[in-house]
């Protein structure tokens, strides 16, 4: 292929606009992905308006990726052309370091992300490092799988690093994007599950998708009572909480654990913690592997994110959906159609 075309926006916050661009020989580990759909995340977001200070313009979103395998290096493994496959927040790493061989990829110093430095998926065609290009499993939409490797992953990946068990106490903090998801696979991993939202319109979307209680995030007298009762408390929201309360929530060994961007401090005493040998913690996204695990769960459980779908020659109204705060919960651009 001699040009790629593509979604760019050329200034920070700008319009997405068609365009192409010439991606070079594909590389030898390299996987061409014809792109059919492509959630839309609040990274894109971010990125969009280099928030992060990060982006690089013409700037292409599109991290959550879905389509057909339309080409192979030769350096490739497991893969064919025709498959389906997704793709997330990472698209290489450098496979020989202490996290790489031991399983960590997403932990790698020199990972490579979808959308920093590249194009993203967003597009005709998206390419990644093989190892990072998933195959979905039977039982998987791929129409609906795209916001799985971001958002599904993100909530997914601290119930197998953390050893969460059945018999535990799970909270989770924002039923948007990616807490919308997390209640699913609590439930599904056999946890009595706890929603946290600000929003009370919610709280029966909550308990129909699996939460057995919900708490108004904002009730300082709820919180004072749920002292106390949480073996987890996963925060997916990007606000500032009142976190005393969250930590006191917390049973013995309880942890709160981060996968949203807080971006202001949150202030927590040596003692709330030493007490009850509390942690606070967070992490990325996950490993391939752990990806891979998390679409045969979803298989299994048939756990799907509930999305909202948008032409690509709408993508700049499914941007705004996003900014108005009105996607629920996660909004899809299907773009095999239209490239």
């Amino acid at each position: 292929m001699s040009s790629i075309r593509v979604w760019a926006a050329e200034q920070a916050g700008g319009a997405l606009a068609p365009t192409t661009f010439d991606p070079g020989p594909l590389p030898d580990d390299g996987v061409e992905i014809a792109v059919e759909h492509c959630g839309l995340c609040h990274s894109d977001l971010s990125m969009l308006d280099n928030e992060w200070g990060r982006s690089q313009y013409p700037f292409v979103p599109g991290h959550e990726v879905v389509g057909r395998v339309a080409a192979l290096g030769r350096d490739t493994h497991g893969l064919a052309v025709g498959q389906r496959v997704g793709l997330g927040w990472l698209s290489g790493c450098c496979l020989h370091c202490g996290s790489c061989t031991q399983g960590d990829h997403h932990l790698c110093r020199t990972v490579e992300e979808t959308i920093v430095g590249r194009h993203g998926g967003f597009a005709e065609s998206v390419r990644a490092h093989w190892r990072w290009v998933t195959p979905l499993p039977d039982g998987v939409a791929g129409s609906e799988a795209g916001p799985l490797f971001c958002g599904g992953i993100t909530v997914f990946s601290p119930l197998v690093e953390l050893g969460i068990r059945p018999t535990d106490r799970v909270g989770v903090v924002g039923i948007g994007g990616l807490g919308h998801l997390a209640v699913q696979f609590a439930r599904a991993w056999g946890c009595e599950v706890t929603a946290f939202t600000s929003t009370e319109a919610k709280a029966d979307e909550a308990r129909a998708m699996g939460a057995h209680d919900v708490i108004a995030s904002n009730d300082d007298a709820a919180l004072k009572r749920a002292a106390g009762r949480f073996d987890l408390i996963i925060v997916t929201v990007n606000a500032t909480l009142p976190w005393k309360r969250y930590v006191a929530a917390l049973a013995p060994r309880g942890r709160l654990h981060f996968v949203g961007a807080v971006l202001e401090p949150v202030p927590v005493t040596a003692f709330s913690l030493i007490g009850g040998q509390r942690s606070i913690s967070g992490s990325p996204t996950g490993s391939p592997a752990t990806i891979a695990t998390m679409l045969d769960f979803c298989a299994r459980h048939d756990i799907a994110a509930q999305t909202e779908h948008f032409a690509v020659d709408r993508v700049n109204d499914a941007i705004q959906h996003l900014r108005d705060g009105k996607a629920r919960y996660r909004v899809v651009v299907d773009i095999g159609s239209a490239a």
